[in-house]
């Protein structure tokens, strides 16, 4: 049996076994051995079968629940991350590191404290960590994050006037590409199709999928259609209306409604009466 734990808010969620504790419940807080040890987190996900083929590496135990103490130290070293940031990009200073400070973290018990930092290039911290662990008495990490990562970590409005995707709900990054951007008729000006971290908004990979199939029952541009007000060429797609602009033969541009097209050439103009056959001459 296995529990799906998480350990920050919006972050991803991990397997572990139940160890013989399988009364655990969605929201009980448990301790946990992790690659980086122990660790205290939330169960997500109770105790549930999986299969073996399914799990990825070592499947570690949890290893007891957690008790009121390990819940107040974990409260009394997160009140201290602030402070623990402050000095680390003091000493960052100190040694003129090119380098940007922007998180702390303890674990609950604070023999593991991890900095995240940005840096443009790679950075020789070896002397740094050497000063941290004596100033912390801890065990020292240094975590270098992207810029996406660290709108995560810093929050903020995305330019819809919503809480951050990343920071308020997603787990891990999925890749974005400019093309997204010109399937979905967006203007390819960085200002309009950035967020907050600079890069290309995340919300182009979430809708994608809408819009290609949107798309895949909607003439391309520059298709030949017919209209209920005759024929033209497809100038633009409407994806999310389902219509398209249509510049017809008398250049005049009007939006038509994907139901009521139909592509290709008109149909030719029939000489005979459907359903009568050339009568044959009668030989004398």
């Amino acid at each position: 049996m296995v529990v799906g734990v998480r350990f920050r808010r919006v972050s991803k969620l991990y397997d572990f076994s139940t160890n013989g504790l399988n009364d655990l419940k969605a929201g009980d807080e448990v301790i946990v051995e992790t690659s980086r040890g122990r660790e205290l987190g939330r169960v997500i996900i109770g105790p549930h079968e999986v299969d073996e083929a399914q799990i990825v590496g070592e499947l570690k135990p949890v290893e007891r629940r957690a008790t009121p103490l390990d819940r107040l130290q974990a409260r009394r070293f997160q009140r201290r991350e602030a402070r623990a940031l402050e000095k680390c990009r003091r000493k960052v200073a100190e040694h003129g590191l090119p380098m940007k400070v922007v998180g702390a973290e303890y674990n609950y018990d604070g023999t593991r404290l991890v900095f995240s930092f940005t840096a443009d290039k790679r950075v020789d911290f070896r002397e740094l960590v050497r000063d941290l662990a004596k100033a912390f008495h801890a065990r020292i990490e240094l975590r270098q994050i992207g810029v996406r990562d660290e709108a995560k970590l810093f929050g903020g409005l995305g330019p819809c006037g919503r809480e951050l995707c990343c920071r308020a709900w997603m787990t891990d990054f999925s890749p974005v590409s400019i093309k997204m951007a010109k399937h979905q008729g967006l203007p390819l000006s960085p200002t309009e199709i950035s967020g907050v971290c600079g890069r290309l908004l995340c919300c182009l990979a979430f809708e994608e999928e809408h819009y290609a199939e949107a798309r895949s029952v909607l003439p391309k541009v520059g298709a030949e259609v017919t209209t209920p007000e005759g024929r033209g060429k497809v100038v633009a797609v409407n994806a999310l209306k389902e219509s398209v602009n249509v510049l017809l033969e008398s250049e005049a541009v009007i939006e038509v409604e994907a139901a009521a097209l139909r592509q290709g050439a008109a149909p030719a103009e029939e000489s005979e009466v459907e359903g009568e056959e050339p009568q044959a001459d009668e030989e004398d």
